[in-house]
């Protein structure tokens, strides 16, 4: 049951762009197309779940027994930009639009503030290994979730003539996010 709450916090009710405001550059940045949208969360997803899992194994195997947990920050920067650098090499080679899509985003996953929160978080709660792997796989599918919703959503809005010029483009999205994120506030009270 713990697991399954974890899973729901991380996504729904803690969800790291619409209630901890985390990793708004990518999500403004990627979210005019549906397509590239899909590839971000994607990318973000599989980094975000290996980064829990290896990030606990360097914290609790490496750090830890040497007594030197105040090099967790960098530690887990250290991790996230070597999935970062696996992940822009598959995605260059087996989807070469995909990567030109991303464009310099991809390579921003390494300093995506969500990314490495979620591992500082697994830490301070102190999640055993499958609470963290479910809180990063919960967080990641989160932030998925949002950036897809918020294409969506900007997809129809940039065809819609009635938005006032002065609305157009960023203004509109920030607008659009803000509303998602009071929506998402909603979820708040869901779990006690």
């Amino acid at each position: 049951m713990k697991i399954l709450l974890i899973f729901i916090s991380a996504m729904l009710i803690n969800n790291f762009v619409l209630t901890k405001f985390l990793g708004i550059c990518s999500f403004l940045g990627i979210s005019k197309k549906l397509n590239a949208a899909v590839g971000m969360g994607l990318a973000v997803t599989f980094v975000m779940t290996l980064a829990s899992t290896m990030s606990y194994m360097v914290y609790n195997w490496l750090l830890k027994p040497l007594g030197i947990e105040y090099l967790s920050t960098i530690a887990f920067v250290l991790v996230i930009a070597a999935l970062v650098q696996f992940v822009e090499m598959v995605i260059q080679k087996k989807s070469p639009s995909l990567y030109k899509a991303l464009g310099i985003y991809l390579p921003l996953i390494t300093t995506n503030c969500a990314v490495l929160g979620m591992t500082v978080i697994n830490i301070q709660q102190n999640y055993n290994f499958l609470e963290s792997v479910v809180n990063g796989v919960g967080s990641a599918l989160g932030y998925m979730l949002a950036i897809v919703l918020l294409a969506g959503i900007r997809e129809k809005i940039d065809n819609n003539e009635s938005i006032p010029v002065f609305l157009r483009g960023l203004p509109i999205s920030l607008v659009t996010a803000g509303l998602m994120s009071i929506a998402f506030m909603s979820f708040q009270g869901l779990i006690h």
